[in-house]
């Protein structure tokens, strides 16, 4: 069986919900269940005896160093961090704590773990860590996308408390030896994704008919890469990614924010179509956040070549599944949608539309 870190949130849900839809191999899904975490991603696994949950953090070191030692995984796939920019501006002692402490504990318990091992349960364990390409900063319009010799220059609290884990799972290989995988992936979108990240957020503003908040100028650049694809290239780095290699994942798909809103607004406009007008009248620049970064992209030619792997979706394919799951899943927009959800947005998109002074050009 595998270990998964992390696995009630966004990535990694969808990662235990696909591995399932590929594998009879069982899970042990080790979650916090903070605001971002939710069981109700889990629905259908409820009665199936393949999936066991556990409420615990990563911090705890002892809960990690007893579920190792009960459950034997073979691998360890950890996704669980604090991944929200702006939160990281607000509060960066959670993120400071989860992915630089927490991927300590992580990687000591399984340290321990694996070195208590012999022949062939040793030589096959594996610790893969998912990461992001905001570790590696920025880069202007002409400058090469992001590849996996590119040097790392975060400018968030959360870049850095990513860029930290990184670095420590990697002393980790390079000092004890321990069998890593490390993978940097590119935005993610898709089913069951927490609505304060800008895909969500959109549809369920556009649909509850509220403004549609835009950093600046809307012109920030990313990659984007359906979370399906991402968790068949996950599943591939694990089965066949060379111990102590870092693998990319992208999409192939950069778009400047407002391209992104004007595509769902376009969508929506479709599929759930107003009374008059279109979603687009909804759109609102807002200040720019500090420190935003200008350009993200993936070279991720390294997993192609040496992983066979590729997207499957295209960002019109895979945005449309996207839209699509939110208008047919309302039931599980509303529950996440919280008394602090709502206090959230509040303080992070009203305060920055109140200091706004000007529109963009």
């Amino acid at each position: 069986m595998i270990l998964v870190t992390g696995g009630a949130g966004f990535i990694g849900a969808n990662f235990v919900l696909n591995w399932f839809a590929q594998s009879q191999e069982p899970v042990i899904n080790l979650d916090k269940l903070t605001y971002a975490g939710n069981l109700n991603n889990l629905a259908s696994l409820q009665n199936d005896p393949r999936h066991t949950f556990v409420h615990g953090d990563i911090n705890d070191s002892q809960k990690i160093a007893d579920l190792l030692v009960k459950y034997q995984p073979r691998a360890i796939v950890h996704f669980a961090a604090e991944s929200h920019v702006d939160r990281s501006i607000h509060g960066p002692a959670d993120f400071i704590s989860t992915n630089i402490n927490g991927t300590f504990s992580l990687l000591e318990a399984s340290r321990a773990y694996w070195q208590a091992l012999s022949g062939q349960d040793k030589e096959n364990f594996r610790f893969l860590h998912v990461s992001t390409d905001e570790v590696y900063g920025t880069l202007g319009d002409d400058n090469p996308p992001f590849s996996e010799t590119t040097a790392y220059a975060p400018n968030s609290p959360y870049s850095a408390s990513k860029a930290a884990s990184d670095h420590l799972v990697r002393a980790y290989f390079h000092t004890y030896g321990l069998p890593v995988l490390t993978t940097n992936c590119s935005n993610n979108y898709g089913p069951y994704h927490f609505p304060e990240k800008l895909i969500p957020l959109i549809i369920a503003n556009a649909r509850a008919g509220k403004d549609l908040p835009v950093y600046g100028d809307g012109r920030q650049v990313r990659d984007w890469l359906y979370v399906t694809d991402h968790c068949a290239a996950i599943r591939r780095v694990l089965e066949s990614g060379k111990i102590g290699e870092t693998y990319n994942i992208g999409g192939w798909n950069e778009k400047t924010n407002m391209s992104v809103v004007h595509a769902l607004c376009d969508l929506l406009d479709q599929l759930q179509p107003k009374t008059t007008g279109s979603y687009r009248d909804q759109i609102k620049h807002i200040t720019d956040r500090p420190g935003h970064d200008r350009r993200y992209a993936i070279d991720a030619r390294k997993i192609e070549k040496e992983l066979d792997w590729k997207p499957k979706e295209t960002f019109e394919t895979g945005l449309r599944k996207t839209v699509e799951w939110y208008l047919a899943n309302d039931a599980w927009t509303k529950q996440v949608q919280s008394g602090d959800y709502l206090k959230w947005v509040d303080l992070q998109y009203q305060s920055a539309q109140e200091t706004k002074t000007q529109e963009p050009a």
